[in-house]
């Protein structure tokens, strides 16, 4: 028997070992390619897309690209040599009828 061209999410999730709101998550934002089948929308992932986001990742991880919903480190700084004054808050005054 042939392996099969598309998998659910289910079978995503279990190949990438995250919970199926993950592999969704993945699919909303782009990240991983998929279709939707059927009345009832039910998500399929090609094999090759798969591979592909796979094989992406591990270009980016070769990189030391950080993924944009993880924030970057901040760079040490150095301590800033006075510090700065207090800006005054805005005077309240009476309102005009």
């Amino acid at each position: 028997m042939p392996s099969p061209r598309f998998l659910t999410l289910d079978d995503v999730a279990e190949i990438l070992n995250v919970s199926w709101s993950q592999a969704y998550a993945l699919v909303r934002r782009r990240e991983l390619i998929a279709i939707q089948i059927g009345g009832r929308g039910q998500w399929r992932v090609e094999v090759d897309e798969l591979e592909r986001f796979i094989q992406q990742k591990y270009a980016e991880a070769r990189a030391g690209v950080i993924p944009a919903d993880e924030p970057a480190p901040e760079p040490a700084a150095d301590p800033p040599s006075e510090v700065p004054a207090a800006v005054p808050a805005p005077a309240r005054g009476r309102r005009r009828s």
